[in-house]
């Protein structure tokens, strides 16, 4: 599987893109779209600026890292809405933490309804618990029913407009 063009869009809504480093709410160095040091080269720090095609590049490398980890860890068949849900929650947690995390072991023993709740346990800092809640919303909502909403805590609305995918029976 593949992060879809909707999981994207809603993961840089929900990162924002800046172009100027600066600390996150944790106090991690942080540029472009969520980049980090622990994502390799560029090193975040003082005063580091960069273009938005150079920060949309790093994010395009740094996020197929995630998606990997996603795509390698959880059983298989999971609906597109999941698992870009569960590759927004790798992107902010980190690899690591997601392969040892609840979410996963819950998905492993097939508990898809308890690993939507786990997601939810991820609440520290406090700053974050909207961004959960979104994550949570769109692991557990077809985006035939509902393509995820833009919320007030994301860094910058969906900048991209996209489109409903079209159900089977249309096509």
């Amino acid at each position: 599987m593949d992060l879809s063009a909707v999981g994207r869009a809603v993961l840089i809504a929900r990162e924002g893109r800046r172009l100027e480093a600066y600390r996150d709410s944790v106090g991690v160095w942080t540029i472009g779209i969520g980049h980090t040091a622990a994502a390799g080269p560029p090193v975040p720090r003082a005063g580091l600026r960069i273009e938005a095609g150079e920060a949309d590049a790093i994010f395009t490398r740094d996020v197929a890292a995630f998606v990997r980890t996603v795509a390698e860890t959880v059983p298989k068949p999971l609906p597109q809405h999941a698992f870009d849900a569960l590759v927004s929650l790798c992107f902010n947690i980190g690899p690591a933490a997601f392969r040892r995390s609840t979410v996963l072991r819950r998905l492993r023993a097939g508990d898809r309804a308890g690993a939507g709740e786990a997601i939810l346990m991820w609440n520290r800092p406090a700053a974050i618990i909207p961004r959960r809640q979104g994550e949570f919303d769109q692991f557990r909502t077809p985006y035939e029913t509902a393509l995820p909403r833009a919320r007030r805590s994301d860094a910058q609305p969906v900048a991209a407009p996209v489109e409903r995918p079209s159900s089977p029976s249309s096509a």
